[in-house]
């Protein structure tokens, strides 16, 4: 978002939200930015320090109060593009560090600006920090506020990933997810039940089978079976809401955001046509529709 000039005529009131000159002038993070990754300052920088990405997740971008405010500057200082992304160390980078270049993509595609061209140029690194998200996704975590919150970023992440799939990065890690193959994770009478009703998909089915490589074939495993065990999360995060009493808000958001994703997959047509049966395998909208949260005024949302 563009900053705003405080010196603006009376009769133009800054707009609600918006950042001013100043404020940027005299904020931290540009200080921060000018220190260690601000392209007007390049030849005076610091040296990389991760314990920047640290601090700045923990006070800028977890602080619930403030930021959305805070990653907006974060986003006007273009700490992705010349701090994030290019420090940035496959599987040895930090959970913070993952974490802030996945809130980073979600606040560009927020503001509706450019947002893969950054990655393009090391898609090799790309390929990794998509595995990590992946990972990040499906794994065992404590409902907490927290925790939610990470989830809920990681999923809003990976639905813009499948929605720009007219972006070859984005295209060739999504499509390994959602391809015939994913149906490796159906019951085998139901696969053998879909396949009867198309002989041409059991004839790419059976050239699947001989094109695996078996030193590949955990890695493969994996792959078919990510967006089941995805389901399958969210169906458990989804039962521990209550039928009355407190329920926690990141939950709810969570479980609203992951619908929102289903309905995207569905809307896709490069998704839809394997993803559909493995959904239906899962009784992902049965599970759904006899969920607590459904009952509850707080899953008005969820239930539309």
């Amino acid at each position: 978002m563009a900053p705003q000039d405080e010196n603006q005529s009376q009769d133009k009131p800054v707009l609600k939200g918006a950042i001013t000159i100043s404020q940027i002038n005299s904020d931290e993070i540009t200080f921060l930015a000018n220190r260690f990754w601000a392209p007007d300052t390049a030849n005076a920088h610091e040296a990389y320090n991760p314990q920047i990405i640290e601090d700045i997740y923990r006070k800028e971008i977890c602080d619930t109060r403030h930021s959305l405010r805070r990653i907006m500057m974060l986003e006007f200082s273009q700490y992705l593009e010349n701090y994030l992304w290019p420090n940035f160390d496959g599987q040895r980078a930090s959970r913070a560090h993952l974490m802030s270049v996945v809130a980073m993509v979600n606040e560009k595609f927020r503001e509706k600006v450019e947002v893969w061209k950054v990655f393009e140029n090391n898609g090799e690194l790309f390929v990794k920090f998509f595995q990590r998200v992946l990972e990040a996704c499906i794994e065992e975590c404590p409902v907490t506020p927290a925790t939610m919150r990470e989830q809920t970023a990681l999923l809003v992440f990976l639905n813009h990933c499948f929605n720009s799939m007219e972006v070859e990065i984005c295209r060739n890690q999504a499509k390994r997810l959602v391809s015939l193959a994913m149906w490796a994770c159906l019951q085998p009478k139901r696969r053998e039940q879909e396949l009867n009703q198309i002989p041409e998909w059991r004839k790419f089915w059976k050239k699947l089978l001989k094109r695996d490589k078996p030193e590949l074939g955990e890695k493969l495993h994996w792959e078919r079976h990510f967006l089941q065990n995805l389901m399958i999360k969210f169906i458990r995060i989804l039962e521990t809401i209550p039928a009355d009493g407190p329920v926690c808000e990141e939950t709810v958001r969570y479980c609203e955001r992951f619908v929102e994703f289903l309905i995207d997959l569905e809307a896709l047509l490069p998704t839809r046509r394997f993803f559909n049966t493995v959904m239906d395998d899962c009784h992902v909208v049965v599970r759904c529709s006899l969920s607590s949260l459904v009952r509850r005024e707080e899953g008005n949302l969820f239930a539309q």
